[in-house]
This record gives C-alpha cells, structure tokens and sequence, in this order.
C-alpha cells in the first residue's frame, strides 16, 4: 500500500468534509432542530449519497469514460437549486416558529433531516461531485488492485466522513436548547443559501464560458 499517498487521500478528506458546506448545514440544523437521533439517521444518509458518487466515479474509472464539463457543471447547477429549495425552507420555518418559551414550540416544527433529506443533500453537494469525479481518480494507486484500492478508499470516506459529522452532533447536543435552535436553524439555513447561491453563480457563468 502507498502510505503517503493513502495519508493525503485522508487528509484531503477530513478538510473536505470538515469544511463547512451543505451537509454540515444539513447536520447542524437536525441536531438542533430534531435531535441527535435524527442527525445520526441524517449523516447515514449522506455517507449513502456518498458510496453512490463513488460507485460512479468507479464506473468512470473501469470503462475510461470522458465526462463532459458542461455535464459536470449541470450536475452541480442541479445541486445547487436543490440545497437552495432546503435552505428556503429552513430559513420559513425558523422564521415562523414560535416563540421558544412556548411549551408546545417542539410539537409544531416540522421534522427536519432524516435517511432521505441526508441522502438526497448528500448527492446534490456539488463539492463532493466535483471531488469524486474530478479527484477521487487520482487516489486509486494507493494498492495495486483497483478493488482493494476502492474498498480502502471506500473505507477511509465513511470513516473520516461520520468521525467528522459526530463530531458536529455531539456538539450541538451539548450547546443546544429551546432558543439557541432557533438560531441555528438561522444560521444553517442562510449557510446554505449562500452556499447555494455561489454555487448557482460559478456554474453559471461556467456554462455559459
């Protein structure tokens, strides 16, 4: 196995994943709005959108297929009005959520995340698409056989990816409570949004290049 090589994959994975973006937008706001139970489900969601880029970008690899860049940027622009349609709704709810010392404000939020939402913000995220089709190739040398070397990278992603989003939840169990979820939500959905709206704009302007 090529040591260093499989350490800067790693690394380039935890700044990846560390870095916020959607999903950790996504897993912060579930755990403050719904609980860590439901941003366990969530970041099991993502990890799945996850194996699925990498089963594409393995397709990619095997049959040595050219991806267009228009496609690419499409893909993402796709992504990026999804994440956003999230973000409208997160920023509307939180906007109109009672007031936090009203007792039945937890009753009457809608639920948030889940196995679904973390699937589907998992495989829109445009930094991750651009990862896996774009750069995940170049890590596949870690060993001489193309299906142990998928299987440890496979590995390493999932790993470092619920490490890292655990790491989120259990934080946001600790600090927060009736009023500072609200604010998170805030904060998460007008993340996203930015987000979103960068990414709308660079892959516009992409396409249109």
């Amino acid at each position: 196995m090529n040591t260093a090589l499989t350490a800067t994959y790693a690394l380039t994975v935890l700044l990846l994943i560390a870095t916020p973006g959607p999903v950790v937008a996504l897993i912060v706001n579930t755990a403050a709005a719904s609980g860590s139970r439901k941003a366990v489900f969530t970041a099991i969601g993502t990890n799945w959108a996850s194996l699925v880029l990498i089963g594409a970008a393995a397709w990619i690899i095997m049959t040595s297929a050219a991806i267009d860049k228009s496609w690419l940027n499409g893909m993402s622009l796709l992504g990026c009005l999804f994440i956003g349609y999230i973000a409208v709704g997160t920023l509307r709810e939180a906007l109109q959520a009672p007031a936090p010392t009203q007792a039945e404000q937890p009753a009457q939020q809608a639920p948030r995340g889940g196995l679904l939402q973390g699937f589907m913000v998992g495989i829109s995220n445009p930094k991750d698409i651009i990862f896996f089709i774009s750069f995940f190739p170049q890590f596949i040398q870690i060993t001489e056989s193309f299906g142990k070397s998928m299987v440890v990278l496979s590995l390493l992603w999932v790993a470092i990816d619920f490490a890292v989003l655990s790491l989120y939840i259990f934080a946001i169990g600790r600090i927060a409570s009736q009023r500072s979820s609200r604010i998170i939500s805030l904060a998460s959905g007008v993340a996203l949004l930015l987000i979103a709206l960068v990414g709308l704009a660079y892959n516009l302007r992409e396409l249109a290049a």
